[in-house]
């Protein structure tokens, strides 16, 4: 079976992809692990523990790590998320308990333990990722492949411009992971959009089917909706992280990905956090692009029914 480690800064949108893993039978989550980012830390554990206590399956370790980005002031998302990243419902009252141990040393035993096997999901910034390649770079190439909800893909940032927020929030850790020549599968905010987000009928299927799970999933996304609402005028709830892991449980939803070489901008303000992607295509001036070799597979084009099929399916049953 699969080993997974799931990285998560637990807002809204990271619950759904932590249930999807937890209630998968084709995966077994060695461990999560927690960081700062949707929301500061404290809360992040909370909201996992929180999770996996709903959710009522696996129930796999839960682990806290990175407090603080590398080199900058924590960025988080609580406007969007809510001010405990999860809608704000008064949900998060967990009775499990982290345990002891900081994230990026169990990341490296559990690495050391299962070589070559352990694939790790980043559904937040890669501090801990890039802590555990900085303290230990040897170990961290034995592991299998890192899936990452990351970059703006081929399209427009989500928090700036240019810059999708996990990467914005420490940019310099995902350019260490980047770096690493670990297999990094990444899926942008780009294929997160559009008909992979929930509609108001997926929504509402998910409420009527009172499965507790299910319900937590909706609720726990209501400021994410309220936040689209003011900002588009739309009635939809986009799930990147639960776009993200459903790669990672079914790569046959993937319709199109392309190797590709990544570079993480961290120096320029107004860039800091893009990712500039190269798929291979001949440019004018190939200097600095197409003489890097791939370091990423990313996802181009996703089967979006058939990913919400699915999640749905997981959800009620």
């Amino acid at each position: 079976m699969r080993k997974l480690i799931i990285d998560t800064d637990t807002g809204s949108d990271d619950a759904v992809a932590l249930m999807m893993a937890l209630k998968s039978t084709e995966v077994e989550v060695l461990a999560i692990t927690t960081v700062c980012g949707n929301v500061p830390l404290e809360l992040a554990t909370k909201n996992a523990l929180m999770t996996v206590e709903v959710t009522n399956a696996q129930k796999p370790p839960i682990y806290v790590g990175a407090g603080k980005p590398l080199m900058r002031d924590l960025v988080t998302a609580v406007n969007v998320h809510g001010e405990d990243g999860m809608g704000d419902n008064n949900l998060i009252h967990p009775t499990l308990n982290s345990e002891p141990g900081h994230a990026v040393d169990i990341i490296l035993s559990l690495v050391e333990k299962n070589l070559e096997e352990i694939e790790i999901v980043t559904i937040g910034p890669v501090t801990n990722i890039a802590l555990a390649i900085l303290k230990a770079p040897e170990t961290m190439k034995k592991v299998k492949r890192i899936y990452s909800m990351g970059t703006a893909g081929f399209g427009p940032g989500n928090t700036t411009p240019v810059a999708e927020f996990n990467v914005f929030v420490d940019a310099e850790a995902y350019s260490i992971m980047m770096k690493s020549e670990i297999p990094i599968t990444i899926i942008g905010f780009d294929v997160c959009l559009g008909e992979a987000a929930w509609s108001r009928e997926d929504m509402e299927l998910l409420m009527v089917s009172q499965k507790e799970e299910a319900v937590f999933a909706v609720q726990c996304n209501r400021s994410l909706l309220e936040y689209n609402l003011q900002a588009r005028g739309e009635h939809f709830v986009d799930l990147p992280d639960a776009v993200a892991m459903g790669v990672v449980l079914w790569d046959d939803i993937v319709l199109e990905d392309k190797l590709c070489y990544c570079y993480v901008c961290t120096t320029e303000e107004m860039t800091y956090g893009q990712v500039i992607i190269n798929d291979g295509s001949k440019l004018a001036i190939s200097d600095g692009f197409g003489s890097n070799l791939p370091n990423a597979t990313v996802c181009k084009r996703i089967d979006n029914q058939l990913y919400k099929k699915r999640l749905s399916k997981l959800l009620v049953t």
